[in-house]
C-alpha cells in the first residue's frame, strides 16, 4: 500500500518570529481519498516561494506546524477515474478562496456554513487550510482548483509556474495594463515572479528593462529578451536606466516591483505622467515612502497579491499558446526523504543566489535533470 509522506515544520518552545528557524519534519500517513468533486493528485514536482522561508522564520502570519508545505505543485490526477483528468498532467492553484474578481478576494458570504473554505489564502504551512500544501505525495483538492499542465513542460517547470506566474500575471497585465510598445521595468531580476513578468512582457511586446545587484543576472535576462539592465547597488542607478531608454521613449510606463524600498522616490524621475507602480511584495520593509512629487506627477501606486482562479487560467493559456518555460535555477531529486538537499534550497533562498526557482521532485528523477543529492 502507497504512504503518504508530508514535509512540515518542526515547533520549537520559546522560538521568537525572525529569531528562529524551524527545522523540517517528514511525515507518514495514509493515502488520502478524495470526496464528491475532488481529485486525487499524485505530486511530481513542488517549488520554494519567499513565503516557506518566513514560515520557517515564523514571519508569516497564520502558520500551521501540521500542514504541508509549499503552494506550488505538477502532478497527475490519480483518483477518481471518472474525472475528465484522470491520468493527466495537472497544475495545482496556489491559493483557494479567489475566484474571479478582478478587485481582489470575493467578500465573504455573511452566512457561517463553510465560512473557512472560502476565506483567500495561500495553501501550504497555512493553519486555515491545513490538508493544502504540495510538499506531500498525494493531495486532495477540489477539481475546479486543478488546471492541465502546458505539455511542453516537464514536471520540475510546471512546478515552477503556478504561484510566481499568476502574481506576475497580475501585476503585469491585470494591475499593470502592460502594452505592446510600452517600457517596463522589473525589478530584482533572479526570483521567480520578477523572471516570469520578464517572460510575459517580452512575449506581450513590451521594452523590459530589469535591475539586480549582479551583473550576472543581468547579462542572463539579456540573454531572455531584456533590452538593459542596472544595478541598484549603484546610488543614482535611475539616471543609468534613463540613459538606456530609446529617445522615441524616454520614459518607463509601468514599473513592477517586490521589494519596496525607495522604488517611489527613483520611479518619480524614470515614469512618464500617470505611470504605473505596481508593487507585489515588499522584502525591504513593510513601509514604502510616499511623497507629493508622485501626486503632481499622477503617478499610481497599486498594490497587488498573486491572484484569482480566472487569472491562472488565463495565464496558463498564454504560457501554453507562448511556449513560455519557467527558469528553473536548481533541482533536487530523492523526494521528499531529501531534507538535506531541500535544506540546501532554502538557502540558496537565503543568501539569494537563485535565479528561477527552486524544485524538489517528489516523485524520483526526472529525465533530462541533473539533480544529484546534496
Amino acid at each position: 500500500m502507497p504512504q503518504n509522506q508530508s514535509l512540515t515544520i518542526k515547533p520549537i518552545e520559546g522560538a521568537k518570529p525572525g529569531k528562529v528557524y524551524y527545522p523540517l519534519h517528514l511525515n507518514t500517513s495514509p493515502v488520502p481519498t478524495p470526496g464528491p468533486g475532488q481529485v486525487l493528485v499524485k505530486v511530481q514536482a513542488s517549488a520554494l516561494n519567499h513565503r516557506d522561508l518566513f514560515i520557517r522564520q515564523h514571519l508569516y502570519p497564520g502558520i500551521s506546524f501540521s500542514a504541508p508545505l509549499l503552494a506550488d505543485g505538477y502532478g497527475t490526477v490519480v483518483s477518481p477515474s471518472s474525472s475528465p483528468l484522470y491520468n493527466k498532467p495537472v497544475l495545482v492553484t496556489p491559493s483557494r478562496g479567489w475566484i474571479s474578481s478582478p478587485d481582489g478576494p470575493e467578500p465573504i458570504p455573511a452566512t457561517e456554513t463553510n465560512r473557512e473554505e472560502k476565506e483567500w489564502s495561500v495553501i501550504g504551512g497555512s493553519a486555515r487550510y491545513s490538508d493544502q500544501g504540495t510538499a506531500q505525495s498525494f493531495i486532495v483538492v477540489p477539481e475546479e482548483e486543478v488546471f492541465p499542465a502546458p505539455g511542453h513542460l516537464t514536471s520540475a517547470e510546471g512546478a515552477a509556474l503556478p504561484l510566481a506566474g499568476l502574481t506576475a500575471w497580475r501585476a503585469l497585465i491585470t494591475k499593470g495594463e502592460a502594452e505592446r510598445g510600452q517600457n517596463v521595468l522589473v525589478t530584482g531580476i533572479g526570483g521567480g515572479v520578477a523572471l516570469a513578468a520578464l517572460q510575459f512582457a517580452v512575449k506581450k511586446g513590451c521594452n523590459v528593462y530589469v535591475t539586480s545587484s549582479s551583473q550576472e543576472k543581468i547579462n542572463k535576462a539579456l540573454e531572455m529578451g531584456a533590452k538593459g539592465g542596472v544595478l541598484y547597488t549603484e546610488a543614482t542607478w535611475e539616471k543609468t536606466l534613463l540613459k538606456q531608454l530609446p529617445k522615441t521613449r524616454p520614459f518607463i510606463d509601468v514599473i513592477v516591483d517586490g521589494s519596496g524600498g525607495d522604488i517611489v522616490a527613483k520611479g518619480i524621475k524614470m515614469l512618464k505622467q500617470g505611470g504605473k507602480i505596481v508593487v507585489y511584495g515588499m522584502t525591504v520593509g513593510p513601509k514604502m515612502e510616499w511623497n507629493m512629487n508622485a501626486v503632481l506627477k499622477n503617478i499610481e501606486l497599486r498594490g497587488t497579491s498573486m491572484g484569482s482562479r480566472a487569472e491562472f487560467g488565463d495565464m496558463v493559456k498564454f504560457v501554453d499558446e507562448n511556449k513560455i518555460k519557467p527558469v528553473v535555477s536548481r533541482v533536487v531529486s530523492g523526494g521528499l526523504e531529501n531534507i538535506q538537499g531541500i535544506d540546501g534550497l532554502f538557502e540558496d533562498l537565503k543568501g539569494g543566489k537563485q535565479f528561477g526557482k527552486l524544485v524538489i521532485l517528489v516523485d524520483g528523477e526526472e529525465e533530462g535533470v541533473r539533480s544529484p543529492k546534496l
